[in-house]
């Protein structure tokens, strides 16, 4: 797991490419490399995993320098690689995945992307042909980033070290519309203009004199066949794949331990990787303030009931200094509030692992989110019902807090109206439906932009679950889950993985019946059903509580005054995008428990932090 830096084209000086390996060092704080091979400058920062040696140093090239690459991830399937690239005469000078890339570079071309198992972002440049291929894995795991400047191509991990070297930050209205409406920019955009992301399962091919070719190399169907496997069969698969998923994970060089909320998903993992003879050590991370947020019980019971060695955390209010430097890892404002025990479960585990496994994935492999089947039920009920419910969900009360079921009838019953793809996507919406009126009409007016993106899912035929996960595969994963564990376990160099989001296992459930992943009220069935044996019963029929943050009872609490001095005032930064009076309506609201707005109030308070510290961003330190 590392940082990386390229830029093509027009010569790069030295202090822009050392400014930029800069602003990379926390994602691989133990070696860096700058090279330049004709029309190209490459960096790399690196975070040893495999092959600890000197040989596995980065940027790394093939036998006679023709090729060169600067890779973030690790290749699950590259010890197979590199036998199959050795029987066709290629020579190896390291132990590390790194070198399949570019040995099989040579052999395949671009079509190597279609080889490689894992999680990746890279640059591979042809020095001969001068020729840039830019490549994601399949489920974006590992970011990539890039913008045309002065003419040069830039790409990085991190957009902040495309600023390093020199690329001018400008905001972008688009993305922050984004931002407002679901917590983040509309990709392939980001809140800045001119800097695109690399989407998953996506290549840019960059050759002299042309403009960049972006093409996609995968997309997952979850789209059952006419005869599909019986449940026995489809169990003992999805146990099979499963713990292939977690055994190859377990390779590295360095200690490995694991992320333990206590749900189904990271138990599992835990579980897989006792049995396979792993010494295990286990984290988990509980809060103060609102025991309705906290799972520690039922890790500590998976750890007990597993023999790890476990550790536990505590969040509360204090560690609200931390949002800053958050803002700052995600290179701008982010809506995902668990991003806060993320970052400081990921910087204690640091301390005692370098490689934790995590249980992301599971809900989106096997419908594990209330909203799914929420999705399917409500297709069910006949418009007229759905639109006299809508109306009575008006008249709910509110205040009642976030994880009420009064909370959730009132959210499931307020978008009941809409069409399948507006309705998933106001159930996840910040600003975009219910509290539209705050964001000012020249932000507003790009909303159909924004929305654009996401019905792009539902275009296409399937069943409501289908495209339910199609759609939460192709945006609340890889736009929100994925970037926040990416950057708060890269803030502390901590490489995670997800056996979840293995290849094999995600092309096979994909394709299982609806009826395997939901059943009735029972989310995940198959997957409780293929690990009965393995979970304790308190976990194995427990049902989804999600990880949050208590952020109702802290902006009512000891964060109240600070909220309401950061986003409340006058000279607030955010009366720009949003109506000054709104945002205090909302304050006001929250604050009296008439209202239960805290997901809104933490996306403007981020949006207010990341505009206060844009200078930081525009203007690094040198190296």
């Amino acid at each position: 797991m590392c940082g990386i830096f390229g830029a093509v084209g027009a010569p790069l000086d030295e202090r822009s490419a050392a400014r930029a390996v800069a602003s990379l060092r926390h994602r691989g704080p133990e070696a860096s490399g700058v090279v330049r091979p004709a029309g190209a400058t490459l960096a790399h920062t690196r975070l040893r995993i495999i092959d600890l040696s000197a040989a596995g140093a980065q940027p790394m090239p093939n036998e006679d320098e023709s090729a060169w690459v600067t890779f973030n991830g690790e290749i699950y399937n590259f010890q197979e690689l590199r036998r199959e690239l050795e029987g066709l005469g290629h020579r190896f000078r390291s132990h590390t995945d790194t070198e399949v890339i570019v040995h099989g570079y040579e052999a395949w071309g671009d079509d190597v992307v279609k080889r490689l198992d894992g999680m990746f972002a890279f640059g591979v440049w042809d020095v001969r042909q001068r020729r840039l291929l830019l490549a994601r894995d399949r489920a974006g795991k590992k970011p990539l980033f890039y913008a045309e400047h002065d003419g040069r191509l830039y790409f990085a991990s991190e957009i902040k070290a495309l600023f390093a070297a020199g690329v001018p930050l400008q905001v972008d209205n688009v993305g922050i519309a984004g931002y407002l409406a679901y917590g983040y920019a509309p990709p392939p955009g980001t809140v800045y203009k001119g800097v695109q992301q690399l989407l998953p399962a996506g290549r840019l091919v960059l050759e002299a004199n042309q403009a960049p070719k972006l093409d996609r190399y995968w997309r997952v169907e979850f789209f059952p066949p006419m005869r599909p496997p019986g449940e026995a069969e489809a169990g003992e698969r999805i146990r099979h794949l499963m713990t292939e998923a977690v055994r190859r994970r377990l390779v590295a060089d360095v200690p490995i331990g694991a992320f333990l909320s206590g749900g189904l998903d990271s138990t599992i993992v835990v579980g897989l990787m006792a049995k396979l003879g792993q010494k295990v050590r286990t984290f988990s991370i509980g809060f103060e303030g609102d025991p309705r947020f906290d799972e520690t019980h039922y890790a500590r019971m998976a750890a007990k009931a597993f023999g790890t060695e476990h550790t536990e955390f505590r969040v509360g209010p204090s560690d609200f200094e931390l949002v800053e430097d958050l803002v700052w890892h995600h290179d701008g404002p982010f809506g995902d509030s668990s991003a806060i025990p993320t970052y400081v479960v990921s910087r204690l585990t640091r301390e005692h692992v370098t490689v934790a496994l995590t249980g992301d994935g599971g809900d989106e492999l096997f419908a594990g989110y209330l909203r799914f089947a929420a999705a399917a039920a409500t297709e069910l009920v006949p418009r007229p019902l759905r639109q006299i419910a809508g109306a009575g969900a008006r008249l709910l009360p509110g205040g009642s807090g976030s994880r009420t079921l009064l909370a959730r009838a009132r959210r499931l019953l307020s978008a009941i109206e809409m069409p399948l793809g507006d309705r998933l996507t106001a159930w996840n919406s910040y600003f975009a439906f219910s509290h539209s009126h705050a964001v000012r009409p020249e932000i507003a007016e790009h909303f159909p932009q924004v929305f654009e993106f996401h019905r792009r899912s539902f275009e296409e035929y399937g069943s409501p679950l289908g495209l339910a996960l199609r759609h939460n595969f192709e945006t609340y994963l890889p736009y929100d889950l994925l970037v926040k564990m990416d950057r708060t376990s890269m803030a502390h160099a901590l490489e995670t993985r997800s056996p979840f989001l293995d290849t094999a296992l995600i092309e096979y459930v994909a394709l299982l019946p609806d009826d395997y992943k939901l059943r009735g009220r029972t989310t995940k069935y198959m997957l409780r059903q293929a690990f009965g044996d393995l979970l304790p019963p308190e976990i194995r029929t427990r049902g989804k509580m999600g990880f949050g943050v208590p952020l109702g009872t802290w902006f009512r609490g000891q964060l109240r005054d600070y909220l309401r001095d950061q986003i409340g005032t006058p000279g607030a930064r955010i009366n720009a995008y949003v109506r000054p009076e709104v945002v205090t309506e909302l304050l006001d609201a929250h604050a009296e428990a008439r209202a239960d707005v805290e997901h809104q109030l933490w996306a403007l308070l981020t949006l207010e932090l990341w505009l206060k510290n844009l200078g930081r961003l525009a203007n690094p330190p040198d190296a």
